[in-house]
């Protein structure tokens, strides 16, 4: 029988009826057997015409992107209230760091238990219970409004908060082709910044309004909201290995195919892929960029007030810039991955280089932030610096998936997201420490900056020199 051959750029959306037929093979037939029986179960994604499958997937991406939106809100509220909220209750810089940290204290431990459900449990029930989680964890804030609330309340948010983005990054590549799966992952990691820059004025606007406190109830209304929403609208993708992506885009592999394969969907362990350098160097960029953005989220509101003389209003309209920069920056770098593979680059210059370039950026303007003195041009280099350091997850949760198979890429991106969010657990304190023992703040919150863009810079500088898939990969036995 003869065999259809196998592009590499395959995935496009043309039915499979027709290519099935055309192969002529006995696998083909059974797709075309199988292809009717949409009429019989209308509710399996896999059975559905392509354009359905490309609506709901694009319905789904949209809801994560929101449901990503609400988590940055909810981590970043914290800086947005700092002035009246250390003000009110009487909260050192140092304590204020800690608070800020909190919200780390369970947030890798729930991603390390959260990682053997994601490969079993349907990610929209994980979502959904997540989200409830959220709205939950804010109830003791506005209804005692003391320290011991504060505290209570961020380590449950943390709790909940800790999976979402593996399982977010999960959920959306299960409604994608491989060859496409990149833009609609950006668009849903896009909420990392995104949701600073439509909450954060609304949030500064609640807080100088109506208080500190009703921020809290206003967020927790909208993970309710959400959460209804998603109830109705939530569903898993068809795409979950290499042989389903084949079956449902209607392609058949030659016989020289199949032993690659076989490689990309044999099992390897977890160890072996945390051991490889590309695994190392994305990961430790992306623990870097999240120190980065999460001192951005905490500190910088505080910045612009104490160093730069603004209103709480101001501030916190502010903080927005760099999520604006960093939100056309996640679509955009990841749509540059994408136009690279498309034009036959190897993964290890389309991301792997596009990931040590984009952290090397990062760091460099950070610095110069640092080391300026005219506010105006302070504050562009920091949207730049910080801003551009959200748009390294999206790239580096690419690189984690091509260390595992698809089967095991839920648990591995669960295990690499709780290593890398870490840096939450320490960057606000940190900061805190160094701001409350130096001789000034603007002291203090200069040795805070240049940390952070010295450690983001080399991370940089080590990824664009040593990230390499296609090497691990074939050490992994992942490629023949």
């Amino acid at each position: 029988m003869g065999h259809q051959p196998f592009n590499k750029r395959i995935f496009r959306d043309y039915p499979r009826v027709r290519s099935s037929r055309r192969a002529g093979s006995s696998e083909g037939m059974q797709v075309a057997r199988t292809a009717p029986q949409a009429a019989v179960e209308p509710d399996d994604p896999a059975f559905w015409d392509a354009r359905r499958r490309s609506r709901r997937g694009w319905t789904i991406t949209v809801f994560l992107l929101v449901l990503m939106m609400i988590s940055w809100a909810d981590k970043s509220i914290l800086g947005i209230v700092a002035v009246p909220l250390m003000r009110d209750l009487d909260i050192s810089p140092e304590t204020f760091g800690l608070l800020g940290s909190a919200v780390f204290i369970l947030f890798g431990a729930a991603q390390l238990a959260a990682a053997p459900i994601a490969n079993r449990v349907s990610s929209t029930w994980i979502l959904l219970a997540l989200c409830l989680v959220w709205s939950i964890a804010q109830v003791p804030i506005f209804v005692f409004a003391s320290l011991p609330a504060l505290w209570f309340s961020r380590i449950l948010l943390g709790a909940g908060e800790g999976p979402l983005a593996p399982i977010t990054m999960h959920a959306v590549y299960k409604w994608f082709p491989s060859a496409r799966g990149a833009t609609p992952a950006a668009v849903a990691a896009s909420g990392v910044t995104l949701g600073i820059v439509v909450f954060a004025p609304i949030l500064a606007w609640i807080t100088v309004d109506f208080g500190w406190k009703a921020t809290f109830i206003f967020l927790a209304l909208i993970g309710v909201v959400w959460a209804t929403l998603w109830f109705f609208i939530g569903k898993d993708g068809p795409y979950t290995s290499i042989r389903a992506e084949h079956a449902i885009e209607g392609t058949i592999p030659d016989q020289g195919e199949e032993k690659a394969l076989q490689a990309a969907d044999r099992k390897v362990s977890y160890w072996s892929s945390f051991a490889t350098l590309s695994w190392l160097l994305a990961v430790l960029s992306a623990f870097l960029a999240y120190w980065t953005f999460t001192v951005a989220m905490t500190w910088l509101p505080a910045y612009f007030e104490n160093v730069l003389g603004m209103s709480t209003q101001q501030a916190g309209s502010l903080i927005a810039l760099p999520a604006v920069w960093g939100t056309a920056a996640t679509v955009g770098l990841s749509w540059l991955t994408g136009r690279l593979a498309a034009r036959g680059w190897r993964s290890r210059y389309s991301r792997g280089l596009v990931l040590g370039a984009t952290a090397l950026f990062s760091g460099a303007m950070v610095l110069v932030g640092t080391n300026v003195e005219e506010p105006a041009l302070a504050i562009a280099c920091f949207t730049f610096g910080f801003g551009t350091a959200p748009s390294i997850f999206a790239l580096t949760y690419l690189v984690i998936a091509e260390t595992t198979t698809i089967g095991q890429r839920g648990a591995m991106l669960q295990y690499s997201n709780a290593i890398l969010t870490s840096a939450g657990l320490f960057a606000p304190a940190v900061v805190g420490m160094l701001v409350g023992s130096a001789s000034s703040a603007v002291v203090g919150f200069e040795h805070a900056f240049v940390l952070t863009g010295a450690m983001m810079f080399g991370s940089g500088l080590l990824s664009l020199l040593f990230i390499n898939q296609q090497r691990d990969r074939k050490r992994l036995g992942l490629d023949v």
